[in-house]
């Protein structure tokens, strides 16, 4: 029997392997027989070898469907219901930060913008975290207004005083130095060393390069950079054959920059949304087998303790968090969770999905406007309240290039429909600037309490919620169902963030020894006589 079943397991690996195999050497087209990536046939380009992967820093976080708020009970086992509406929810795979941003990070973004825009002083000063946080009227933190940020005995901290809108704005920041970085590492523009003048190949650095200002994913994808690498993409589009240069290989031919089809260009680095946040908080994949969740967490690590109950850390405080209204760190001698106020992003130990200090050590900006009751309405799959919808503003209806800012970041519109418009549309004259904002800001959609703003309720359309508890909190807030709000314009010393991006493709992350449909390989077309 054993060796019957492993003659038709091998087989079926065979099997799944050549099918495999035919799909990723599959260059012609099922529905119309025309080869691709051939010039000959119009230069349709096809990536069938893409490979997924996340962006550096960021771990994978296999999605599926979790109770939100169902973590909100206490170490009596009893519910807890002032934090949300309890509702089964299913989120996306997706990629999250293993850490939270640190000082060092944030530093190197300063950096960026006075090497880029050294007499921008503006752009410099909006960007500086408020390390006025620290202080308080009772209390003598004025050392770590002026050391926390910028001292290496903090630089592997997490950044604080820093809004919410600033968070976005690094997140902004953060794809594009991505992109940048693959994109020319790679060879598909100029490189950093030729581009800088240190490389073998400045001379065609010099003449090929003629983007302006920095680099931005949004403009380089609409073809507003002439800049081609060592290795560009050769375009294989018949009309373009007359523009054939010799590249910096030293082989003839028409090159192109890359497009998102091509599979190269990394998603945008984003702040995480609430649900995304809660779910990976939870960490429940490791308590979960063949659909059953053998044990619930009301932490990110399992049991209903704070301390560790390994023989080795027995007694240690699984997070950095506040004891007791006066203990923030345990008794001199033998301190416990190791931290007065903050401590380095990677302490403690990881949930199960990897992720460090869920609980603990900063609260972290989550990409959600707040409200009360927010998940009675939401949506079930990928839940979030917060869509601002918003356009590239387009420069030129003739070539499709997209207007930009001093910066050389695209200039975005609000939305002016809810689908794709007619040719006709698109060229008539706008519609009402009031219906343009009624579609393109649905922050408040459902929301019966809009006229209470400012009357009844400190709650409004800038409200951003922040979760995981912080040096500053009591345990109550280590839960990943709790919530709480801040305006997205303001800062505090207890609220850092951490970064997400979006899986594309297949919601399974790892199909390896779990049963599988075998679909047949596509059938080829001959033309015949």
């Amino acid at each position: 029997m054993k060796k019957s079943y492993l003659y038709y397991s091998i087989a079926s690996i065979v099997i799944v392997a050549s099918l495999s195999s035919c799909k990723s050497k599959s260059g012609t087209s099922e529905k119309t027989g025309m080869a691709y990536n051939k010039r000959e046939f119009g230069g349709f380009a096809v990536n069938n070898k893409f490979k997924r992967g996340p962006g550096p820093g960021l771990v994978e976080i296999e999605g599926g469907v979790f109770v939100m708020s169902g973590s909100a009970i206490n170490v009596a086992g009893e519910e807890l219901s002032n934090y949300n509406h309890k509702r089964e929810t299913t989120v996306s795979s997706f990629y999250m930060d293993e850490t939270e941003v640190s000082n060092t990070n944030w530093l190197e973004y300063l950096n960026w913008i006075r090497t880029n825009y050294p007499t921008d002083h503006e752009y410099y000063y909006n960007e500086l975290p408020d390390t006025l946080v620290w202080r308080r009227p009772l209390s003598y933190n004025e050392p770590y207004v002026d050391n926390y940020l910028r001292h290496p005995a903090y630089q592997d901290y997490p950044v604080v005083g820093v809004t919410w809108e600033q968070a976005e704005r690094y997140c902004a920041w953060r794809t594009d130095r991505v992109n940048e970085l693959l994109l020319r590492e790679k060879g598909y523009m100029t490189s950093f060393k030729d581009l800088n003048g240190t490389g073998s190949n400045t001379a065609t650095a010099a003449s090929t390069n003629n983007a302006k200002g920095a680099f931005n994913t949004d403009v380089y994808l609409s073809g507003q950079y002439d800049d081609k690498g060592k290795r560009a993409m050769r375009d294989l589009n018949p009309s373009n054959a007359g523009n054939a240069t010799a590249g910096a290989n030293g082989r003839n031919g028409a090159t192109r920059n890359v497009r998102l089809e091509d599979g190269i260009i990394k998603q945008p680095y984003r702040l995480p949304t609430e649900a995304e946040w809660e779910y990976a908080a939870l960490g429940l994949i490791g308590n979960t087998q063949y659909e059953n969740i053998n044990a619930n967490k009301i932490y990110p690590w399992n049991g209903m303790g704070l301390s560790s109950p390994s023989r080795k850390t027995r007694g240690l405080i699984l997070a950095n968090f506040k004891r007791t209204k006066g203990d923030y760190m345990g008794v001199g001698g033998s301190l416990n969770d190791k931290g007065g106020l903050t401590v380095a992003v990677r302490s403690y130990m990881p949930n199960d999905f990897g992720l460090y200090n869920m609980a603990g050590n900063v609260n972290e900006w989550v990409a959600d406007v707040y409200r009360a009751k927010t998940f009675e309405a939401a949506d079930a799959f990928n839940p979030y309240r917060g869509n601002y919808y918003k356009d590239k503003k387009v420069a030129d209806p003739i070539s499709g290039k997209i207007e930009i800012d001093k910066y050389n970041r695209p200039v975005l519109t609000d939305a002016k429909a809810y689908k794709k418009q007619t040719w006709a549309e698109k060229q008539a004259a706008a519609p009402a600037e009031s219906k343009i904002n009624t579609y393109a800001d649905q922050r408040g959609f459902r929301d019966k309490a809009n006229d209470l703003y400012g009357e009844i309720t400190l709650v409004t359309d800038k409200s951003r919620v922040y979760k995981g508890g912080s040096w500053d909190d009591q345990a109550l807030w280590l839960n990943p169902a709790t919530r709480r709000f801040l305006q997205q314009d303001e800062s505090t010393a207890d609220i850092g963030f951490r970064c997400a991006m979006t899986m594309l493709g297949a919601s399974e992350i790892r199909s390896t020894g779990k049963p599988q449909f075998t679909p047949k390989a596509a059938r080829t077309f001959k033309a015949r006589n």
